[in-house]
């Protein structure tokens, strides 16, 4: 593909500065525009190499029961690692890249659904919503990881304040909250969606009634739940760590909505995530996230292919596993330095500020007592 010259959009720096420049919407739209067509071949043998290994998988454990659960428990894992592939088929199927059909990407988003017990109408409605505010900081907490700017947590209450720390903690964030949102509140319809969403939620409750009622029939209810309960909790590690490090990461994008731009939000806001190609392949290519942001029509079969074909994308920095760890220690966005940070540097802004109002204080003291008509003697006349 022919060079496509790049032109700064608004607030990006000089080209000399040697920061990233961001195409136009004209210019990425003629880029992706190849990579944004689904391949019925390559959707179909995507579902065979993950579906019927995931089913094989429950097959597998139900024979080996009999035997150890020395065996059984590695299987359930691989399960659970396989579900979060499972998921991102769901996850195209919500945004109607997957298949070209409609109605095609709408079945097998309600089977996968199903699988990773998530309702296919009220979660692509929330996606997209994620999707059009990513980076927002007048918009955020829809679909996104609760994120606090320094100066509102130093104005918080110190109940806020906990609440964000005990959400922000590692076992909170990565083993609580996965079951809490899979298990509990998916169940829930979302009182802002419309009709057609919220019937999906009781939709799919039915469906999980059904297959949790006819596996603990084969495996009987206690095997069955300790089984899932492996699938989803590796599942849901794996799976919001993935969420995580799409926006959670040092040199981040948000933007108030004045200033906020698309294009920079999804190449600058979203993760390029390098993963070993064992991984790259049980997480959908979803690791390319920047591109999927960009144009969420890419079917994840199609993202490594597009990352690679123009420089443009070859500007986003790559996060390793090794960095990605390094993301733990950022709490929250300091929107004077334009980055994520930790709370050290909260307690740095909370120690300026203080100074800065004594200092402030000591001015007005002065002020108020010269108004008063007093008089504050200069260092030479005293002494």
């Amino acid at each position: 593909m022919p060079a496509i010259p790049m032109t700064s959009q608004p607030g990006t720096s000089d080209p000399a500065s040697g920061s990233m420049r961001f195409p136009t919407v004209k210019e990425w739209k003629a880029i992706v525009a190849e990579y944004q067509q689904s391949s019925t071949w390559r959707a179909t043998w995507q579902l065979v190499n993950t579906l019927v290994p995931y089913v094989a998988l429950w097959v597998l454990m139900y024979h080996f029961l009999s035997i150890s659960w020395w065996i059984v428990a590695p299987l359930a894992v691989l399960a659970g690692a396989l579900l979060v592939r499972v998921f991102i088929i769901f996850h195209d199927c919500g945004h109607g890249s997957f298949l070209r059909s409609r109605l095609a990407n709408d079945i097998i988003g309600f089977i996968t659904g199903v699988l990773t017990f998530t309702p296919y109408y009220q979660w692509r409605w929330e996606h997209s919503l994620h999707h059009a505010t990513t980076g927002d900081l007048d918009r955020r907490g829809i679909g996104d990881v609760w994120t606090m700017t320094v100066q509102e947590y130093l104005e918080s209450s110190r109940w806020k304040r906990f609440a964000y720390k005990l959400a922000r903690n590692p076992i909170i964030l990565f083993v609580i909250a996965p079951f809490v949102l899979f298990v509990v509140l998916q169940r829930i319809p979302n009182s802002r969606g419309d009709t057609r969403e919220r019937r999906s939620v009781w939709y799919m409750n039915l469906a999980l009634f059904g297959m949790i009622t006819a596996l603990s029939w084969v495996f009987g209810l206690g095997t069955y739940l300790i089984l899932q309960a492996i699938i989803t909790g590796v599942a849901g590690v794996f799976g919001v760590w993935l969420f995580y490090i799409q926006h959670q990461f040092e040199d981040a994008y948000w933007e108030r909505h004045e200033d906020w731009d698309y294009t920079a939000a999804a190449l600058q806001g979203s993760s390029f995530y390098k993963l070993p190609r064992i991984l790259q392949w049980f997480s959908g290519n979803i690791g390319f996230h920047h591109i999927h942001h960009l144009s969420s029509r890419i079917p994840n079969y199609n993202l490594e292919r597009c990352h690679h074909s123009h420089p443009v994308f070859q500007q986003v920095k790559p996060i390793t596993i090794r960095t990605s760890l390094k993301s733990l220690a950022y709490r929250l966005w300091d929107e004077q330095l334009n980055k994520l940070v930790g709370y050290r540097r909260m307690r740095e802004v909370r120690r300026e500020q203080a100074a800065a109002k004594a200092v402030q204080g000591e001015k007005a003291a002065v002020q108020n007592f010269e108004n008063e008509g007093g008089h504050v003697a200069t260092p030479e006349k005293r002494s």
